[in-house]
């Protein structure tokens, strides 16, 4: 067993919650709610700002420019699909571009992406890779669980969603990560720092989908 299938295997159970929540179960058979959906790529859609830093300082740490390249391609793939995406429905919606602009962070994704903000500049090369992984790993799994059973929404959203964590450049950059990971050879010290990454992700993943689904607000 390789150190990314350990450290996985160190959050089972939270990681079956992550990739079996109703967000997601729902949005793979089609029954969401669109409005619950729309919390989320909202959220998603100022998430994506502090994941682009996140590559973006994982690039400028990373050791060669073999490891640069798959980051950047990445970062390049998911802005332009991703991100893509995003002002698709922006439009179908009738959104302007000042109300996008003015969107405000839910608490939950002011948290997680604080905290992607701090691994991004205060990480290893390692642990960023290792968050990276943490982050986009369950996103392949649950979108893959969907696509084994053949579900096929009929919500362009929801299929695109499924399509693109499903697509070959997620699994490519899924499957890298996991050997940067696996090559590491940490200390016993810098293998728990791994583990409580995974934790924190798979915690912050969880809460993602919770905002979306029960829905959140300041309290004031």
């Amino acid at each position: 067993m390789g150190l990314s299938d350990e450290l996985r295997a160190g959050v089972g159970p939270i990681w079956e919650k992550v990739v079996t929540h109703p967000f997601v179960t729902e949005m793979a058979d089609g029954s969401l709610d669109r409005s619950r959906f729309d919390i989320y790529f909202d959220q998603d859609y100022l998430f994506l700002k502090d994941w682009s830093i996140l590559l973006s300082l994982a690039t400028a740490k990373a050791p060669d420019f073999d490891a640069a390249r798959e980051l950047v391609s990445f970062l390049h793939l998911g802005l332009g699909g991703e991100e893509g995406l995003f002002q698709e429905a922006f439009r179908e919606r009738g959104i302007s571009r000042e109300w996008v602009k003015a969107l405000e962070y839910l608490p939950t994704t002011h948290n997680y992406s604080g905290y992607l903000r701090t691994q991004a500049y205060e990480s290893t090369f390692t642990e960023v890779v290792a968050t990276l992984l943490a982050v986009e790993w369950p996103y392949l799994d649950w979108a893959a669980r969907a696509d084994d059973a053949g579900r096929k929404p009929d919500n362009h959203y929801y299929q695109t969603w499924i399509n693109i964590h499903t697509s070959p450049g997620m699994s490519g950059f899924v499957s890298w990560l996991r050997s940067v990971v696996d090559g590491s050879a940490p200390t016993p010290e810098l293998r728990a720092k791994l583990q409580e990454i995974f934790r924190s992700v798979l915690r912050y993943e969880y809460q993602f989908f919770d905002m979306a689904y029960r829905g959140e607000k300041w309290s004031a």
